[in-house]
């Protein structure tokens, strides 16, 4: 089984080498845990290995994504167009979005040439659906068609407030490969949070389930392994 490496330190330590290529990972968690921040890390990752890749936002702009990265050190517009490739998606144009993600983005997936692929968020696109039973499918359709791809991807979902090992929309995690936890924890004995990462959930992989600190530093996420939470 091919492992690939998600570029975050400490990371793939935690995975037993990487994500298992073509699955599709969910990356839970609230404001301000990092979770685009991880997602850029890993098609940074993906680039540098020469490795073309797409990363679709409903969210961003092309031109704020761009100044992110570089607020890392990552120089993302020299890959942008040639091995990169920014969509933007409107989720306030219902109709738009889904056409693009039902029959224009599967044959531009492919032509492409994608080997990984980040959707930021999900939880936008989930919102788009009222009813429980058609967010499933198209929850469902969305992780098959990235699936069928051959791609490894990312899905970002906002996490819900009293379980932060569980999405909003509560389908997410279920329908998805892999599930990471990024969590805003209180410090036991003071009044100081901490940030801490943990694997849920990776189909055909052995990985630690243990919750472990992690910082944002100005190179990216960065996971202590040989830490514990307090």
């Amino acid at each position: 089984m091919e492992l690939i490496k998600t570029g975050v330190e400490g990371l793939d330590e935690l995975l037993g080498g990487g994500v298992p290529k073509g699955h599709v990972v969910t990356i839970l968690g609230g404001f301000g845990t990092g979770k685009t921040t991880l997602s850029l890390q890993f098609i940074k990752e993906g680039l540098e290995k020469g490795e073309k890749c797409i990363f679709i936002t409903l969210e961003e702009t092309d031109d704020s994504i761009i100044e992110n990265a570089k607020s890392f050190g990552w120089d993302l517009e020299r890959f942008k167009g040639e091995s990169l490739s920014l969509v933007k998606l409107e989720p306030a144009d219902m109709k738009s979005t889904l056409t693009k993600v039902r029959s224009e983005l599967p044959s531009y997936i492919k032509k492409f040439g994608a080997e990984r692929i980040v959707l930021d968020s999900v939880s936008l696109l989930s919102m788009m659906f009222p009813d429980e039973g058609e967010r499933r499918t198209h929850l469902f359709d969305l992780c098959q068609l990235m699936r069928n791809s051959g791609a490894t991807s990312l899905l970002t979902a906002e996490s819900k407030d009293e379980n932060p090992r569980s999405s909003k929309d509560g389908l997410v995690e279920y329908v998805s490969d892999g599930v990471i936890s990024l969590q805003l924890q209180d410090t036991k004995g003071s009044s100081d949070v901490q940030l801490v990462i943990q694997v849920v959930k990776m189909r055909r992989l052995g990985h630690s389930r243990r919750l472990k600190p992690y910082t944002i530093t100005s190179d990216g996420i960065v996971v202590h392994t040989e830490a514990e939470v307090f």
